[in-house]
């Protein structure tokens, strides 16, 4: 066997390599649905400029990654400068090579050079982004509901009216609409002109069914959702009509409580699938029968990258009494290590010793208040040399509502 060759990495520019990193990424995931061709011209209009990497090897594009500038939520509302990481694939033919390892490494370095403190992906496989300093953040629930179940209790917030609108018209309003209410939940991030570019460009090659739905008087909406059917070819007959709902952006709960009125009055819907929603949405309680709503799935949504662990520590709101010492470990952007007091006033550096010790990736996993330290510890991810610290930090650390992006990207 010959002398391993690093990879060359370097960004991406001509429309000529971005389209073959788009046909290399699909290739590395195998199993995605077809999409439209990308008209000729418009490779910008659905990347980023200058945030494509790609590796070569031989002169052979052979791996590449993605993202796009944003926010994120913290706990506390304070919303901070991040990168939403995409498009991370590698050849078959030359996986276990250093190539994904060279992408990421340049990827966060870069990131945390243009002011970046935090970096996200939503992950194919569980069992790579650890390695790079990723901990998972925020979970997603699927859930189906039983439409001739589910009838809403008295007492629900009132609502505005709920109208529908149409594509492609309805794009910009529901860009509009996100922005302007993006709710101060952990987690929460932007959308992207990027974002929506691709979700237009790929609803425009769909033949089937698709409907949009507003919370709001025109002019001051506050809400949406976005749905299709499924099995078409047997609505008429079938005994479960079902809708898939792609989109609940409820971010009030008189939003929530429309939009969840207009989706259970539907007609010839025995059954609603939402694909996304946050652990703690309110939901099954707002039915008589709380059974209505089964649980399809729970998965892992937000893997949390720390690029600036004194900035993002200091940005994020704590609770509770008390404080403790916590010791970071990070092996790749290594100036992040280090021990920090923490308590309600906030977070900084300090020296002496530390009251727990972790990895920057499990920080991350804790950093948005979904997973407690006592959890963590009981994992064998955190190491404890203060008996009364873990209590200390779980109330510090946690936060009323469950984090939740509700972006796949």
């Amino acid at each position: 066997m010959g002398e391993r060759t690093e990879p060359e990495i370097r960004i991406l520019e001509s429309e000529d390599e971005l389209r073959q990193a788009s046909a290399l990424f699909r290739t590395a995931m195998v199993g995605l649905p077809s999409w439209p061709e990308v008209p000729g011209g418009t490779v910008n209009r659905y990347l980023e400029a200058g945030r494509t990497w790609g590796a070569f090897l031989d002169g052979m594009l052979v791996g590449t990654v993605d993202a796009t500038s944003g926010k994120l939520t913290l706990p506390g509302g304070v919303r901070v400068p991040h990168a939403a990481v995409t498009h991370i694939g590698v050849l078959p033919t030359h996986t276990r090579r250093g190539v994904i390892s060279g992408l990421v490494h340049r990827q966060l370095s870069d990131a945390r050079d243009r002011g970046e403190i935090l970096a996200t992906l939503r992950a194919s496989e569980a069992t790579i982004y650890g390695r790079f300093g990723y901990g998972v953040a925020s979970t997603s629930v699927s859930v189906d509901v039983d439409v001739r179940r589910a009838s809403l209790r008295p007492g629900l917030p009132e609502s505005g009216p709920v109208r529908l609108s149409s594509y492609p018209d309805a794009w910009d309003l529901l860009a509009q609409i996100h922005s302007r209410h993006l709710p101060s939940r952990p987690g929460m991030i932007d959308r992207s002109e990027y974002w929506w570019n691709s979700r237009k460009w790929r609803a425009a090659s769909l033949t089937d069914p698709m409907y949009v739905a507003v919370h709001g008087e025109p002019g001051h909406e506050d809400g949406f959702v976005r749905y299709h059917p499924v099995d078409t070819h047997e609505w008429f007959t079938s005994r479960n009509r079902t809708v898939v709902v792609d989109d609940f952006f409820a971010p009030s709960p008189e939003a929530h409580a429309g939009l969840t009125r207009f989706l259970l009055g539907l007609d010839l819907v025995d059954r609603l699938r939402f694909t996304a929603l946050p652990e703690d949405d309110p939901l099954p309680l707002m039915l008589g029968d709380a059974r209505a709503v089964q649980i399809r799935s729970v998965s892992d949504e937000t893997w949390l990258r720390i690029l600036d662990l004194d900035r993002v520590l200091a940005a994020r709101t704590y609770r509770g009494s008390g404080s403790v010492k916590v010791e970071v470990t990070d092996t790749l952007l290594t100036d992040n290590s280090g021990t920090f007091e923490i308590s309600a006033a906030g977070a900084a550096r300090t020296s002496g010793p530390a009251d727990l010790s972790l990895d920057v990736a499990d920080l991350g996993a804790l950093l948005l208040g979904g997973t407690g330290w006592h959890r963590m510890i009981a994992a064998g991810r955190v190491r404890v040399h203060r008996a009364d610290a873990p209590d200390i930090a779980d109330l510090l650390f946690s936060w009323p509502c469950a984090p939740f992006a509700g972006t796949s990207f």
